[in-house]
């Protein structure tokens, strides 16, 4: 039997229909994509739901809108807000730069704010184009929960469980502080400071509210990581823990 004539007379099966349901689950997706090439309102609303969804949960640019944080952040600046940093049971550390909400520690009044004008503003804020809202602070953390935080011992220095604290990132000329105070910071509670003492409104402030000064770790809102803005700024933020506070006692 001749095989090879057999098999050149067969007829070639019929390529099969590749229709859009039958495609792969990429490039379905890859074809809805490229459709919204043609339609950039939706594109970019899109957009702008996946920028808003990052900055909620995971990243946020932060603004600092003043001059307390001076040198180590200055007005203007852009940074980077890592809203992972203490979830999965990790906690603020001595050293950390904290964005979080003074409501109830630093403020105790109601912000009044037209609903619009509100949503606009928090949108701009969520994607560092606008100043954070009025209850939202940038500090250091000086002492976690059970620290004994006092100021100041004879050379002028902040101490922690009974150790000066080294606090290179002070702005030129300020001391440590020039109001004087003795603190065992409850536990969930952080005691923060601006790195610019002299102008700096900070848990020294309200020593006589509710809290004593003191932050709940609950109302930290993440850890300042980057500065991304401008460009001649860029730079991580390091934590120098305070490496002469002893342990928690």
């Amino acid at each position: 039997m001749d095989t090879d004539v057999q098999l050149t007379e067969r007829d070639p099966s019929p390529a099969p229909d590749q229709g859009p349901e039958q495609g792969s689950r990429f490039a379905r997706f890859t074809a809805r994509l490229a459709g919204l090439r043609h339609r950039p309102a939706t594109l970019l609303a899109l957009c702008l739901a996946f920028v808003l969804l990052l900055s909620a949960f995971v990243a946020q640019p932060f603004l600092i809108p003043s001059s307390s944080m001076e040198n180590t952040l200055q007005i203007g600046d852009r940074v980077l807000v890592n809203k992972l940093a203490y979830r999965f049971g990790n906690q603020p550390a001595r050293g950390d730069v904290v964005v979080f909400d003074g409501t109830g520690s630093f403020v105790h009044r109601e912000q009044g704010e037209n609903p619009v004008t509100g949503l606009l503003r928090a949108t701009g804020a969520a994607l560092g184009l606008a100043r954070p809202a009025e209850t939202d602070y940038v500090k250091r953390v000086i002492g976690i929960g059970g620290d004994h935080v006092t100021c100041c011992d004879e050379r002028g220095r902040i101490e922690v469980n009974g150790e000066a604290v080294r606090e290179g990132y002070l702005h030129p000329g300020d001391a440590p502080s020039s109001v004087t105070f003795d603190i065992v910071v409850p536990e969930g509670k952080l005691w923060v400071m601006g790195d610019h003492r002299a102008r700096s409104s900070d848990s020294r402030d309200h020593l006589g509210d509710p809290g004593g000064g003191t932050v709940p770790v609950d109302e930290v809102i993440g850890r300042a990581d980057l500065i991304t803005w401008p460009i001649s700024r860029w730079r991580t933020l390091s934590a120098p823990i305070p490496a002469a506070a002893g342990p928690r006692g």
